[in-house]
C-alpha cells in the first residue's frame, strides 16, 4: 500500500501524516509513506488545497485532517 501525503511541510500536513502512519500501525498494514512537497507534484493529483491524502493513488481526502475513523476505513480499503 503507498500512501501519500500531499502537502508543503505545514502543521496540518505534518500532523495527517503522522495519524495515518499511526493507524497503519495500530492496523497492523504493511504501507509506504512518501510526503509530496513539491507543488507541481501536488498539483498532478488535482488537489486544491492541502493537506491531501492519497491512498494507492487515489485521492481521499484534501484541505483538512480527516477523522481517524475516515483513515482506517480508507486504509481498510473502505
Amino acid at each position: 500500500m503507498l500512501i501519500k501525503i500531499l502537502g508543503t511541510g505545514c502543521a496540518k500536513c505534518n500532523r495527517l501524516e503522522q495519524l495515518a502512519k499511526e493507524i497503519a500501525a495500530e492496523l497492523k498494514l504493511t504501507a509506504t509513506f512518501e510526503h509530496v512537497t513539491e507543488m507541481q507534484d501536488i498539483m498532478a493529483y488535482q488537489v486544491m488545497s492541502t493537506p491531501a491524502l492519497v491512498i494507492n493513488e487515489v485521492v481521499k481526502s484534501s484541505g483538512r485532517i480527516p477523522s481517524r475513523g475516515e483513515i482506517a476505513g480508507w486504509l481498510q480499503g473502505g
